[in-house]
C-alpha cells in the first residue's frame, strides 16, 4: 500500500474575498489557486481548505491591510459564478468547515450544541451554494482544535465522522498554579466551562513549548504516540465520532525555508504523514505576511511525491 500524505490549509477566507472582489475569469487567475494548481499539475498534491464564514472587524486594527477596501465579507458574498471550476477540481481541491469566525481564541472550547450546529451548517451551505457538493468535505480541524462534548455530538449530527484531536497529558485547571499565558485565553476557558475543558503542555509545530488548552477531542499521549504515522484513529463510544491527530509535526508556516527538508525527512518513518499551514501567509496584506509560502507548499509536493507518498483526503480513512 502506498505511503499517504494529507495536506489541509486553516483560516480561509481572505483569497475567497479576492476571488469576489476580482472576478477573474477562472479561479485559477488568482496567484494563491494557481500556486496550489501548480503544485497538484506537477506532483499530484491534493489539499483541504478549511473556511471561516467571514471576516472581522478587529482585521481592521493592523492585521491586515486593503487600503481603503477594508469591508467586511462572508461567504455569502461568494459568487456561485465559479461553481462548476470547482467541481471539476474537486478530486483534488477541497472545502470544509473551519469556523464562523477567526476570534476569540479557542471559541469552541466549550460551546453549545445549538451554537457549533449554527456555525457549522451556515459554513457548509454556503461551500455548497457556490462551489457544488462535490467540493465539500467533512474531516475536519476547528478553530483553535478543542470543542466541547456538546459541539461533538452537534458535529456528528450534521454529519461529520472525524474530527481533528489534540493530545497529552491533560491536568485540571487549578487557580493557584496553572499559567494561562494570555488572559484572553482564561476568559474564554471560564466562560460557560464545561468539566471536559483543561490544560496540557506540548510543542506547538513541534517546535514551540506552550501549555494550551484543551476539551472533549482530547486523547492521552499513549494513545497519539500508537496513532502517530499511522492510519489508526479511536472512536469516542458517547458521540460516535472518530478522533485522530491529523499532524504528525510539521506547520509550514512555522518552519524555516533553510529547516524544511530536515523536517521532510523525519517524516519519511511513518507511512502516513500530515502536514497543515495557514492561509494568511500568502497574502501581502496580512501583517505576518511570507513571501516563501509558495515555496513552501511546492517543496512540500515536490519532497513527497518524489518519495513515493499518494496525497489523499483524512475523510477517506473511515
Amino acid at each position: 500500500m502506498a505511503k499517504k500524505i494529507y495536506f489541509y490549509i486553516d483560516d480561509h477566507i481572505w483569497t475567497l474575498r479576492k476571488l469576489a472582489k476580482n472576478k477573474p475569469a477562472s479561479i485559477f487567475d488568482e496567484p494563491y489557486f494557481a500556486m496550489l494548481k501548480e503544485a497538484h499539475d506537477k506532483y499530484g498534491m491534493k489539499v483541504q481548505l478549511n473556511l471561516f464564514y467571514q471576516t472581522e472587524e478587529s482585521y481592521r486594527d493592523g492585521v491586515f491591510d486593503f487600503g481603503d477596501d477594508d469591508s467586511m465579507f462572508t461567504l455569502a458574498d461568494m459568487p456561485d459564478t465559479y461553481k462548476a471550476e470547482w467541481e471539476e477540481n474537486s478530486d483534488w481541491l477541497k472545502l470544509a468547515w473551519h469556523s464562523k469566525r477567526e476570534y476569540p481564541d479557542f471559541l469552541h472550547i466549550n460551546i453549545t450544541y445549538d451554537a457549533m450546529k449554527e456555525s457549522y451548517m451556515a459554513v457548509k451551505n454556503e461551500i455548497i451554494r457556490f462551489a457544488g457538493e462535490k467540493s465539500f468535505t467533512e474531516g475536519i480541524t476547528a478553530h483553535w482544535m478543542p470543542v466541547s462534548k456538546a459541539g461533538v455530538k452537534a458535529l456528528y449530527d450534521c454529519g461529520v465522522r472525524i474530527l481533528n484531536c489534540s493530545s497529552g497529558d491533560a491536568y485540571d485547571y487549578d487557580p493557584e498554579t496553572t499559567v494561562i499565558h494570555h488572559e484572553s485565553w482564561r476568559k474564554v476557558f471560564l466562560e460557560n466551562r464545561q468539566p471536559e475543558t483543561r490544560f496540557y503542555d506540548t510543542l506547538v509545530g513541534g517546535i514551540y513549548p506552550q501549555t494550551m488548552l484543551c476539551a472533549y477531542n482530547h486523547i492521552p499521549t499513549d494513545i497519539k504516540n500508537k496513532q502517530k504515522g499511522t492510519l489508526e484513529f479511536v472512536k469516542d463510544e458517547e458521540t460516535g465520532m472518530i478522533f485522530k491527530t491529523f499532524s504528525t509535526g510539521i506547520c509550514l508556516n512555522l518552519v524555516p525555508v533553510e529547516n524544511l527538508q530536515e523536517r521532510y525527512e523525519q517524516q519519511l518513518q511513518y507511512d502516513y504523514v500530515c502536514v497543515g499551514t495557514h492561509e494568511q501567509y500568502f497574502n501581502k496584506e496580512y501583517v505576518n505576511y511570507q513571501p516563501e509560502t509558495p515555496e513552501k507548499i511546492l517543496s512540500m509536493a515536490k519532497f513527497f511525491h518524489e518519495h513515493g507518498y499518494e496525497f489523499f483526503f483524512i475523510d477517506e480513512i473511515v
